[in-house]
């Protein structure tokens, strides 16, 4: 049930954010956008860790909490595991295509002078729009590499794959370029990151992440913290939704086609 009184206020209350939001885009330069899985929710893949999400039950068929099948720890001693999972993975994101959210960002390429997207998804669909400043912070799932030698290989579908998959080269164990659970975040994406911040931004979304790792929460706090638009847009509040200048409960191609179309960016 909504907590507005009515659906007309409601929906007045909607368009005065969209409003707000629009404009202030209009005057930015530079903007970060720091995504989660819920961008992705529109082009068909699950969330995770949202209602509807893959992993809803408790424990695996292992009996292990999912962050633990998908861990490091669990990958070096039992990969098939960890492969098992990252199979199920990779199976809801076959064939996905980027939607309305993915492109209006690679859009706003066209009309700002720096649009950087930092993102938890390891989907690739950020890229298959388009964008052109992308850090994957936790990888993709498009790219494999060798446990045992330097041998890597594109691979856009894991069917047909033994498991766990082995090296042509050498016969070691293959993953995917991904971060597991446990794992250190790759040094060379973060130091890319924060020079990026240190540089500034004018404005600053979050979308669609339940933002739980403090390297998403804390850019948009400490942007927040200095006066510079923030915007979460994100059909479920987080501990975010009270902290920044803009809430948007909505889904991510529903608001930022709105919002690109009222600041008349919606075209290159």
């Amino acid at each position: 049930m909504s907590n507005y009184p009515n659906n007309q206020q409601f929906d007045t209350s909607i368009d005065a954010v969209l409003d707000a939001v629009a404009g202030h885009l209009s005057l930015a330069r530079r903007v970060l956008f720091i995504t989660g899985a819920g961008i992705s929710a529109d082009s068909g893949l699950p969330t995770y860790r949202g209602v509807g999400g893959l992993y809803d039950s408790e424990a695996t068929e292992e009996g292990l909490r999912i962050e633990e099948a998908l861990s490091g720890d669990v990958f070096s001693l039992r990969p098939d595991i960890t492969w098992k999972y990252l199979i199920q993975i990779e199976e809801n994101c076959r064939g996905a295509q980027p939607n309305t959210a993915h492109r209006a960002i690679a859009r706003l390429d066209d009309h700002l002078e720096r649009v950087m997207v930092f993102t938890q998804n390891v989907d690739g669909l950020h890229r298959a729009a388009g964008s052109r400043e992308i850090i994957e912070i936790h990888g993709n799932l498009q790219e494999l590499k060798c446990t045992r030698c330097h041998h890597e290989e594109a691979a856009t579908d894991f069917s047909g794959h033994e498991i766990p998959p082995r090296c042509p080269a050498c016969g070691g164990i293959l993953r995917p370029k991904v971060v597991l659970f446990g794992e250190m975040l790759p040094e060379e994406a973060l130091e890319r990151f924060i020079d990026a911040l240190q540089e500034g931004f004018d404005m600053v979304f979050s979308i669609g992440t339940s933002s739980v790792f403090p390297y998403i929460v804390q850019p948009v706090v400490f942007a927040a913290g200095s006066g510079i638009p923030t915007v979460e847009i994100n059909p479920s509040q987080t501990s975010l939704s009270d902290i920044v200048d803009f809430y948007l409960p909505l889904g991510a191609a529903e608001a930022m086609s709105a919002i690109l179309a009222r600041a008349g960016m919606d075209r290159p």
